[in-house]
């Protein structure tokens, strides 16, 4: 089975730590999300894995260099969630293609996914369910009638999950940016049945979109509250601490706490936050309900 990985935008919203890192590489519990991400995928038999970068690219391909079964595909320019698909062409076997967001955490069933897909007999199949936060796509009887742009109170939301056959990209030109979404709604003009979808209610799922969710999701994992990837590992929350941690005495931890290669200084409280490696936590601070990160240059 294959599958790509879209790891190419900006992450605007999670400005200045997308300055940092790109948005697919945030640590979550300290394990980069898209790391963890290619292990959940190999795990359940997608032994052909392709991986988009564009914003700080480099770091990406430094990452995944040398990983069994991953295609790191670079663009220059941004080329966007269809552009980033088309030019994957070439690189793509001649069978469906599971497509995930590269800053998605969830525990839906790709595999049961891909397995319906291929028994559905339709081009594209989508893993939808009732978020009312993203429900922008009209769903009738079953069908994708249209995708709204905006939420909808008769919509569902397309999760970001969806397995395609690739020969539907071959009309989108190659490096050029367009938007899957936007081919998607000219193939419901072409063929109103091309679209299946697949209902995950009852799945966990959430995206980083914003720094509240970015700690939300490492909070609920921290604490149990959100069901934990074993790529994530097993270590007890709610604090988890890197090994390369330097921290003095006296330091305070409250509630909970993911910190990563961090120097934490005598008598700091932290609570409710994460630290990503190379941070410096000046003794007596107080640290509560936020993502330190170095200076943009720094350590990643």
């Amino acid at each position: 089975m294959q599958a790509m990985i879209l790891a190419a935008g900006f992450g605007t919203r999670l400005l200045p730590h997308t300055l940092v890192r790109p948005k697919p590489l945030f640590p979550v519990l300290n394990t980069p999300l898209l790391l963890a991400t290619i292990r959940r995928l190999s795990g359940l038999g997608f032994d052909h894995i392709v991986v988009n970068c564009h914003h700080l690219r480099d770091q990406i391909v430094a990452r995944l260099d040398g990983l069994t079964g991953v295609t790191v595909q670079e663009e220059a320019t941004i080329l966007g969630t269809g552009g980033g698909l088309r030019h994957a062409l070439p690189r793509l076997r001649d069978e469906p293609l599971l497509v995930v967001n590269g800053d998605i955490y969830h525990d839906v069933e790709v595999e049961r996914l891909y397995r319906e897909h291929l028994a559905g007999g339709r081009k594209v199949t989508l893993a939808m369910h009732h978020h009312p936060r993203f429900n922008t796509v009209r769903v009738v009887e079953g069908r994708v009638v249209h995708f709204a742009g905006r939420a909808i109170a008769d919509g569902l939301a397309f999760t970001g999950i969806h397995v395609l056959n690739p020969e539907i990209l071959s009309p989108l030109p190659d490096q050029t940016f367009s938007s899957i979404i936007d081919h998607y709604q000219r193939l419901l003009a072409d063929d109103s049945e091309a679209i299946a979808i697949s209902r995950c209610d009852g799945s966990f799922w959430t995206d980083m979109g914003t720094p509240e969710d970015y700690l939300a999701l490492n909070r609920g994992l921290a604490t149990g509250t959100i069901p934990r990837w074993p790529e994530l590992g097993d270590a007890p929350g709610p604090f988890l601490v890197d090994d390369r941690a330097r921290i003095a005495e006296g330091v305070q931890l409250c509630g909970w706490a993911s910190i990563g290669a961090a120097v934490i200084g005598r008598e700091a409280v932290i609570g409710g936050a994460v630290l990503w490696d190379g941070v410096k936590v000046a003794a007596g601070s107080v640290v509560r309900d936020a993502i330190l990160t170095p200076a943009a240059g720094g350590p990643v």
